[in-house]
This record gives structure tokens, C-alpha cells and sequence, in this order.
């Protein structure tokens, strides 16, 4: 007769296959190798992905080269323009490297009759506006070559702080023109977080390390040495609007507090000298109406670069945040 109980004891049992000796570092060793594949199929995929970006790279220069601008004669006599548009800032197309470099190059051709800077910016960094106004004095200065600013809708701040160095200044009737003065932004949350009832834990080796946290308060100490700082460049500003304009501004109390004005507000009170175009300046002042364009800009390929390299410096960025801009 069957037992009745067999069949349950025999579905307890564990598989034979469990029991057999070294059974588990088989299984383990099964387990390892498959990891192993995995990595080794992502590893591939991270290979290949990074293969197809230099390709693409490499195809977008080539093809930057292959399209490029037929080559122009600059011993001819023309009128050389560089253009300054958007923020002035170290890394961007209106930088002091880029542009110094344009200048340079428009200086040195043979053919160049002036240079016309082109501006539409409402400002940036002081010490990139105050590397570039150096440089315009330098070259002006060793080439003997007229250098003139051509506003298109703005020139505030650091834009006009390059535009003061230039011989003259012309803009339209509806141009914004000037904020001659500096600024420091950023925000304080020690209220908020109170009432939220954080805590803020920053350890700082230097008791003003940290004055500019936006989580930690600011003394009166600290309040008025960034305040210093920021007269200082004022100042500095103001020294070079000075020197460029001479006797030609007709200097008010509210010159350089900051405001702006219309190019026909700027050109009554001496900031800018009369209304023009490029086009008019380059065929009635230069007296060249051919144009070429020397502005130094980034092809794609260099821009795709730089983008990889973007996350490196990330942090480094966001710090420059609360570092003065002229704007």
C-alpha cells in the first residue's frame, strides 16, 4: 500500500542538484561572469559612443573648411569691423581674448583704414571691458589707425567702458548709452530658514571665508568692504570714461550714478559723438566702404568642445556669480 505521506515528504526534500558538493561557488561563479559581460557590453557601448562624437566632430570641422568664406585680399584699403555682442565675459565671444585677438589681426593687415567695433551689449565683467580698453589704447596708439564705436541698440556699463577707449562714438537717436557704475548681486535666505528651522553648517578656515554664503548672515564689517570694492572699480570706470571722452563729456551729477540715456540724450551730454551707421562711418569717416569682418568666433566643432569641458568647470562658474559686473 502507498503511504499517504510520501508524496509531501518528497516535494519538501531539497533538489538533488542543491546537495551536490560545491554547488554554491558554481552559482556564484555563474553570477560573477555575467556581471563581468555586462560591464564589458556597457564598456563597449561608452567606446563607441565616445568614437561617434569624435567623428561627428571631425566631419564638422572638415566640412567648416570645405565651406569656408572665400579668401578676401586685406592689403586692399577696407574698413575692418569687430563685432561686441551679448555679455562680455572670460569665455564667451565677447571676451578680451577674442576680441584682443580680432583687434590685433585688423591692425596688422596693411589694408586696414580704421577699425569700426560694432557693439550691441549690455555689459559684463569690468576686468574683461578694462583688459579690452587697455588694449585699444596700445594698438591705436603703435598702428596709428583710427578705432571707432558703432552702437546698434545698447552699449551699457562694460560695453561702454571698451566704447570710452574708441576716437569717437556713433549710435542712433534710440540707442541705449551709458550705466556707468557697478553692481554686485545675489540673495540672503537666513530668514527663510529660521522660520523653516534649518540649519545652516559651514566651516570655514578665515572668520570672512564665507561673507558672501546667501545662508549665512553678513556683518556691517563685510557689508562695507564689498561696498569698498565696488567704489573702487567705479572709480576706475570712471577714470577710463574720463580719459576717453576728455573735454568733450559735459559732466552732470547723475553722469555716473548708473542711469542710461537715448543716443540722442548720450551725444548732448558728450557721451557719444554723432549719429551713424556702420556703413556711413566706414564710407564717410574711414573713407574705405569696403568691409571685412575680423571678429573672431567659435566654429561648431569648437563650441561642441567646449561643452564637453563645460561640467569641469561648473562650480568655478557659479561662483563668479556674485563677482562684480559692470551692467
Amino acid at each position: 500500500m502507498t503511504d499517504p505521506n510520501s508524496s509531501n515528504e518528497t516535494a519538501a526534500m531539497p533538489d538533488a542538484a542543491s546537495q551536490e558538493p560545491g554547488w554554491e561557488r558554481r552559482l556564484l561563479e555563474q553570477l560573477v561572469l555575467a556581471n563581468l559581460a555586462e560591464q564589458r557590453l556597457a564598456r563597449r557601448w561608452k567606446n563607441g559612443i565616445r568614437v561617434a562624437w569624435l567623428v561627428l566632430v571631425l566631419v564638422l570641422v572638415w566640412v567648416g573648411w570645405e565651406r569656408g568664406a572665400a579668401p578676401v585680399d586685406v592689403s586692399k584699403p577696407h574698413t575692418a569691423v569687430i563685432e561686441i555682442k551679448g555679455e562680455i565675459a572670460s569665455g564667451g565671444e565677447s571676451s578680451a581674448e577674442l576680441v584682443v585677438s580680432s583687434l590685433r589681426s585688423a591692425m596688422e593687415d596693411e589694408g586696414t583704414m580704421g577699425v569700426v567695433l560694432l557693439i550691441n551689449s549690455p555689459g559684463g565683467s569690468p576686468v574683461q571691458a578694462g583688459m579690452i580698453n587697455d588694449e585699444i589704447h596700445r594698438l591705436r596708439a603703435k598702428h596709428k589707425k583710427p578705432v571707432i564705436a558703432v552702437v546698434e541698440e545698447t552699449c551699457a556699463s562694460a560695453a561702454y567702458y571698451i566704447a570710452a577707449a574708441a576716437d569717437s562714438i556713433y549710435v542712433d537717436k534710440a540707442s541705449i548709452v551709458g550705466s556707468i557704475g557697478v553692481l554686485m548681486d545675489g540673495f540672503g535666505f537666513t530668514g527663510l530658514m529660521d522660520k523653516l528651522g534649518v540649519e545652516r553648517r559651514l566651516l570655514t578656515a578665515g572668520e570672512n571665508k564665507g561673507f558672501l554664503d546667501p545662508f549665512s548672515p553678513q556683518t556691517e564689517h563685510q557689508r562695507q568692504y564689498a561696498q569698498a570694492m565696488l567704489d573702487q572699480i567705479h572709480q576706475q570706470f570712471i577714470a577710463a570714461v574720463k580719459t576717453g571722452r576728455g573735454k568733450r563729456l559735459k559732466e552732470t551729477p547723475e553722469m555716473f550714478s548708473g542711469l542710461f540715456w537715448t543716443g540722442q540724450q548720450a551725444i548732448e551730454m558728450g557721451l557719444a559723438d554723432q549719429f551713424g551707421t556702420l556703413d556711413s562711418v566706414a564710407r564717410d569717416v574711414i573713407k574705405a566702404e569696403d568691409v571685412i569682418d575680423y571678429t573672431h568666433r567659435d566654429n561648431v566643432a569648437e563650441r561642441l568642445v567646449k561643452r564637453f569641458g563645460a561640467s569641469i568647470g561648473e562650480a568655478a562658474v557659479k561662483t563668479l556669480h556674485t563677482a562684480p559686473v559692470l551692467r
